[in-house]
């Protein structure tokens, strides 16, 4: 028996991936506050260590949001699919 390949529609596509953007930017603002906290916490002699942790995570929020502007996207363009294909006369 053949497998077969199930594709979600486009606007559920368009959701899920909004959701995991959402998901990944909460995660991502969570690193940032704990990072910062930490580095709050540390002396003027150890600085170094924790800029790393804060940048990458400020580069984990900026991808997040970049996810959720191309899901938001991928979500009006099926929108826009769907109002063209109910607009159609027979």
């Amino acid at each position: 028996m053949s497998a077969v390949m199930q594709i979600p529609p486009s606007i559920i596509s368009g959701h899920n991936g909004f959701q995991s953007a959402q998901s990944d930017l909460t995660q991502a603002t969570v690193d940032v506050a704990s990072s910062s906290q930490s580095a709050v916490a540390t002396t003027s002699a150890s600085v170094g260590g924790s800029s790393g942790d804060i940048n990458s995570a400020l580069i984990n929020a900026v991808q997040a949001v970049n996810h959720a502007e191309a899901s938001a996207e991928v979500i009006e363009a099926s929108s826009e699919m769907i109002g063209t294909i109910i607009n159609i006369k027979v």
